[in-house]
C-alpha cells in the first residue's frame, strides 16, 4: 500500500515536471503576443499620422513650426502608449503563473480524494485497475487586434478626457485614413471647438465633411473653408479646397485665382505643385471658353 502511494507521488511529480514548464512558457508567450499585437496596432496608427504630417511638410502645406509641434505631440503619445503596454506586460504574467501553480498543486490532491471516494482502493492489492480516458481541452483561436480596435480605444479615452484637443485631432485623422468620414467630421468638430485658431483643422474638417456628403463642397463644407480662410487667408489646404469649390460651381475664374495663390506657397516640383498646375491649366481653358 505504501509503495503504491510512493509510486503515485513519483508519477505526479514527473507529470508536473513535464506539464508546468510548457504551461508557464505558453502563458508568457500568450501575454507577450497580446502585448506585441497591441503595440503593433498603436505603432501603425502613429506611423500613419507621422507619414501624413511629413507629406504635408514636404509639400509645403504645413510650416516648420507646425510640423515640429505636431510631430512632438505624436511621438509623445506613442511613448505614453508603449510605456503603458510595458507596465501591463510586467503585471499580468505574475497572476497567470500563480494560477498555473495553484492548479498544478490542487489537481493531484483533488484526483486522489476523488479516487478514494468513488474509486476502488481495494484494487491496489492486486486486482486490475481500469484506467479513465482523458481528453485535452480545446484551445481557443485568438484573433489579431486591428488598427480599428486601437482607434476605438482612443475614442473611448476621449470620452473620459473630452478636452484633449490633440487627441480629437488624431482621432479625426485616423477616421479619415480609414475612410470613416462621418465619424471623422464629428471628431474634427470637437477638435476645432477646442482649437479654433488652427486653419489646417478647419480645412481638414471641410474636406471630410465633403467626402461624407458625396464629395460635394456645397453647403457646410464651403462654410468651413471660409472659416479656415478667416483664420489664415493664405492657408494652402483651405485655398486648394476653395478653388475646388469654385470649380464645382463652374466659377473657373475664381478657381484659377485660388489655385494661383496655392502655387505661391508650395514648391512647384512638389506633388501639390504639380497637381495645382494640372488643375490650373484645366480651369484656365474652361474659364476662357466662358468668355
Amino acid at each position: 500500500m505504501i509503495i503504491f502511494w510512493l509510486i503515485c507521488a513519483a508519477f505526479i511529480l514527473l507529470a508536473l515536471a513535464f506539464v508546468l514548464p510548457p504551461a508557464l512558457d505558453r502563458s508568457d508567450d500568450k501575454e507577450n503576443d497580446d502585448q506585441d499585437e497591441r503595440k503593433r496596432a498603436n505603432i501603425a496608427v502613429y506611423r500613419d499620422q507621422l507619414s501624413e504630417l511629413e507629406s504635408d511638410f514636404k509639400n509645403g502645406i504645413v510650416s516648420q513650426e507646425q510640423y515640429a509641434q505636431d510631430r512632438e505631440e505624436i511621438e509623445r503619445r506613442l511613448l505614453e502608449d508603449t510605456a503603458g503596454s510595458r507596465r501591463k506586460e510586467k503585471a499580468v504574467p505574475v497572476n497567470a503563473k500563480g494560477s498555473i501553480y495553484v492548479l498544478g498543486l490542487t489537481l493531484p490532491v483533488v484526483a486522489i480524494v476523488f479516487y478514494l471516494v468513488v474509486g476502488t482502493p481495494k484494487s491496489i492489492t492486486g486486482e486490475a485497475i481500469p484506467t479513465r480516458p482523458t481528453t485535452s481541452a480545446a484551445t481557443g483561436e485568438r484573433t489579431q487586434e486591428q488598427i480599428a480596435a486601437n482607434v476605438d480605444a482612443l475614442a473611448q479615452r476621449l470620452k473620459e478626457n473630452p478636452s484633449d484637443a490633440a487627441g480629437w485631432t488624431m482621432l479625426a485623422r485616423s477616421y479619415d485614413n480609414m475612410e470613416r468620414f462621418g465619424e471623422s467630421a464629428g471628431a474634427y468638430a470637437k477638435a476645432t471647438e477646442l482649437n479654433p485658431k488652427d486653419a489646417d483643422l478647419w480645412a481638414e474638417y471641410a474636406f471630410v465633411s465633403a467626402m461624407a456628403s458625396g464629395r460635394s463642397l456645397e453647403g457646410k463644407p464651403e462654410e468651413l473653408i471660409a472659416q479656415a480662410l478667416r483664420v489664415d487667408p493664405e492657408n494652402a489646404k483651405a485655398l486648394q479646397l476653395a478653388g475646388s469649390a469654385a470649380f464645382q460651381a463652374k466659377d473657373y475664374k475664381k478657381a484659377v485665382s485660388y489655385w494661383e495663390r496655392v502655387l505661391k506657397r508650395v514648391p512647384p516640383e512638389s506633388e501639390v505643385g504639380q497637381l495645382m498646375n494640372e488643375r490650373l491649366n484645366e480651369a484656365r481653358i474652361l474659364a476662357a471658353s466662358q468668355r
